[in-house]
């Protein structure tokens, strides 16, 4: 993060920073569209090659447009570097592979993204790299799962769908005193809501696609943390390997991060709403959202969140019958399994997003045949209630 940028507060961060005019004097950032880069003559090309020169090289690795979003995500996170990916699973990826190797160890929540736990249990697996899954809000499970060769605690808070909080400086103290790194993937809450890296985490993950866009117009990722672990490691694989974020991508979400504070708080309000409504709901038999003072960790989310997010979750009576006829019944809200977007969006999660756990696994992170995940959006609030009702009656 560039040293100018420190006098300023988050709002003009969002729309300023890393933002460096051409010649051309442009108010809004420039999109490059370019592959590679020309060099003015043979010792600059071999300078830029070799390090001892900064400068551009090739867009894999080095791209303007790519760079503005990178310095302008890590100042809002509170972050030394930030590393743009091809999307968010990339992200996540990028990390455990920059920084594991095999024998290492991982302990993750159970309550993360179902990708997520795929990758872990079928990909990183065979590269001997072994994860033990835990109660994301169990400290003692936790504790007992560290082993000698842990190198990284896995988190997402709140997590999807159900929405759990964990107490980040309490579980980055626990990985810091096992030489171990906490990785948080902070994609609902954004750093409108919530900086993990002031409270201890070291690395911060983001699927740019959700809340960064806010439109659902692009796929894309983010690490965020010291330049000596995300600038150089997750770096050099990213140069190598090639999970690159395009031009085009970056430009999209840098618009995206203009307007994120003021649309983190629409959807707070939003959610907060509906998930008061839907407790008074006699077909609802659950409702997960942190905002809500029945929530186990109401009050950890308040400390923690400046908001309580835009997604909620929520069981009904019956089954998967049920679940997917109330999803069925909705004429407005998209049926999708996005998330983040200004339209609001439902989904059946043991179908869709965790569809590819075994039914033990999703038993074991809480997803039920009855849960349905909401991620509410900025409609007005009375036309969401109204259309979940159609199914609710």
């Amino acid at each position: 993060m560039n040293d100018e940028f420190d006098q300023y507060n988050f709002d003009t961060l969002a729309v300023r920073a890393g933002q460096i005019r051409t010649g051309e004097s442009e108010q809004s950032e420039p999109i490059f569209p370019t592959s590679s880069y020309v060099f003015g003559n043979a010792a600059e090309a071999a300078a830029r090659f070799s390090g001892d020169e900064p400068g551009n090289i090739y867009s894999r690795f080095s791209n303007p447009t790519v760079r503005t979003f990178e310095q302008r995500l890590a100042a809002l996170e509170g972050g030394e570097r930030c590393v743009a990916t091809s999307s968010g699973m990339s992200a996540i990826l990028s990390t455990f592979m920059a920084l594991l190797q095999s024998g290492d160890h991982i302990v993750s929540s159970r309550a993360i993204f179902g990708t997520t736990s795929v990758m872990l249990n079928n990909y990183m697996a065979k590269f001997g790299v072994e994860t033990s899954f835990v109660d994301l809000v169990d400290l003692n499970a936790w504790r007992d799962a560290i082993k000698p060769n842990t190198k990284l605690l896995f988190l997402e808070t709140p997590s999807n769908p159900l929405t759990e909080v964990a107490d980040i400086k309490v579980m980055a103290e626990l990985a810091h005193q096992h030489g171990a790194l906490l990785v948080v993937d902070n994609c609902f809450c954004t750093p409108a809501l919530q900086r993990p890296l002031e409270l201890g985490a070291d690395i911060v993950i983001h699927s740019a696609t959700k809340y960064l866009d806010g439109q659902g117009r692009c796929i894309g990722g983010a690490v965020v943390g010291k330049e000596d672990v995300v600038g150089a490691d997750v770096y050099g694989f990213l140069r190598t390997c090639g999970p690159t974020m395009s031009p085009f991508n970056a430009w999209v979400f840098l618009k995206g991060l203009e307007t994120l504070r003021l649309r983190m708080e629409a959807h707070c309000r939003n959610a907060q709403i509906l998930a008061e409504w839907l407790e008074a709901q006699s077909a609802v038999t659950r409702v997960n959202y942190p905002g809500l003072t029945s929530h186990p960790q109401h009050e950890l989310a308040a400390r923690q969140q400046k908001g309580f997010g835009g997604v909620l979750s929520f069981e009904v009576a019956g089954g998967k019958a049920e679940a997917w006829a109330l999803i069925d019944a909705t004429q407005m809200v998209s049926i999708t399994a996005n998330l983040g977007d200004t339209k609001s969006t439902i989904t059946h999660p043991a179908t869709t997003t965790h569809g590819r756990l075994t039914p033990e696994q999703r038993s074991d992170a809480g997803i039920s045949d009855s849960l349905i995940r909401i991620a509410v959006g900025l409609e007005d609030i009375e036309d969401i209630k109204a259309d979940l009702l159609r199914g609710l009656g």
